[in-house]
């Protein structure tokens, strides 16, 4: 696999000013997958032990990423669909849809990121793209292949990176370009290959559920907003196995600080700053949890888990490490510096999509019970169950847990499903 050059084309603008007066940051919503910028999965609202069924609804087509959420509640999505509609929103309280917009049929493998009025800004085939909460386009940005990874800088902008390793930053008024593009595979050499041609926007895709060799970047950055420094796990081509790349976008560029080569098999989550930076945790297809110095990439322990723990980390602000994975169960962990020791384990509940922690001791997950899905409400300091809900004729598993200002908890079937739950006390 070959890496292109960014296309030189402008960005097709909107209008606006170029004085950014648009509040980002992760607020008391769930503006990006793993609710902020350095993927926590956590939330300062305070969960709610028992929730009910407000509504569920049919998408129509495969989803692939968590649900985003704004400050007041409006939710967005992104999934396959026949009628060529790849982002959709909907409202909170009814369910009833604002909009659903057709995109490239990739856009389902693009993570949608939320600012604080609502504006919603999305990849789809060989583009980044910015709408209003109507659904009203505001721009588009040509990139090379498919944004898989969407952030917000310290300074407002919008970092995208593509399954390729097309790393950008875009001012979020008009979609320009802010700094230089950076190809984490290299630029291409075109006198030693002078025929090169660019290779279809979604090449590599299928790699990316599982970390595979084909995707390049396989999952959403971290980004410490206060440093500018971020973390993309990345895939090169002919090696053997995957790294975790560090980069500080700053002082009008994007440049590499350290690489680690440390992801036997390929990456399988998505890496996750602990509450002060420090630290940066990421899960590889070994079935390991890995953490590392930030400032250096420097390995302080290594954890093995009975599982891939594919997908994210909930990492709170005390530091309690809850991993995600189909295939496993639900499990707490605690960093002591120099490993990670069980707090509780709970090997009845095999997980079927990814936990998050709020405020006030409460988790939220997806679990098997039975032959169907079920939302389990748990005791973030015990494990314990102290709320089940059935997700009704929902099968498979989720592509994420998502909390809302006002404590709703939200989930969508990779089958195409939408959940919203109600806090009740």
């Amino acid at each position: 696999m070959i890496s292109l050059a960014a296309i030189g084309a402008l960005a097709l603008t909107g209008c606006g000013t170029d004085v950014d007066d648009i509040t980002v940051g992760p607020g008391t919503g769930w503006p990006t997958a793993h609710h902020d910028g350095r993927n926590g999965a956590t939330s300062p609202v305070t969960g709610s032990r028992k929730v009910a069924l407000n509504w569920s609804r049919p998408i129509g087509g495969p989803i692939e990423q968590a649900v985003t959420v704004g400050s007041d509640g409006q939710l967005f999505l992104t999934a396959r669909t026949p009628s060529g509609c790849g982002i959709f929103s909907f409202q909170m309280r009814t369910g009833r849809k604002r909009f659903c917009n057709q995109l490239g049929p990739n856009a389902a493998s693009a993570p949608s990121v939320v600012d604080g009025v609502d504006n919603v800004y999305v990849g789809d085939d060989g583009a980044v793209n910015a709408f209003n909460y109507l659904g009203q386009p505001r721009w588009r940005t040509p990139v090379a292949g498919v944004p898989v990874s969407m952030q917000f800088t310290g300074d407002g902008g919008l970092l995208s990176i593509t399954q390729s390793g097309q790393v950008d930053v875009l001012s979020r008024q008009t979609g320009e370009r802010v700094v230089p593009t950076v190809q984490l595979l290299g630029e291409p050499d075109f006198l030693d290959y002078p025929n090169l041609t660019r290779p279809a926007s979604g090449q590599g895709l299928d790699h990316c559920a599982t970390g595979g060799p084909q995707c390049a970047v396989a999952n959403i950055s971290a980004m410490d907003e206060a440093t500018g420094r971020f973390f993309v796990t990345v895939w090169k081509p002919g090696a053997p196995t995957a790294a975790l790349v560090a980069l500080r976008y700053g002082d009008n560029k994007i440049e590499q600080q350290w690489r680690a080569d440390i992801l036997t098999e390929g990456s399988a989550t998505s890496p996750t700053l602990s509450a002060d930076s420090a630290t940066v945790y990421v899960g590889d297809n070994s079935k390991r949890l890995i953490a590392l110095d930030a400032a250096d990439g420097r390995t302080k322990w290594v954890r093995g888990l009975e599982w891939v723990p594919r997908g994210g980390i909930s990492v709170s602000d005390d530091g309690l490490i809850i991993p995600s994975g189909d295939s496993g169960y639900l499990l707490a962990l605690r960093d002591t510096g120099s490993t990670a020791e069980i707090v509780w384990e709970r090997k009845d509940l095999a997980l079927r999509g990814a936990p998050v922690q709020t405020a006030g001791g409460i988790g939220y997950t997806a679990a098997a019970i039975g032959a169907g899905l079920s939302l389990i409400t748990f005791d973030t300091e015990t494990g314990t169950t102290v709320d089940s809900d059935v997700l009704p004729d929902a099968k498979g598993s989720t592509t994420g847990t998502s909390i809302g200002a006002k404590g709703e908890v939200v989930l969508a079937t990779r089958i195409g499903e939408l959940f919203v739950f109600k806090p009740e006390q």
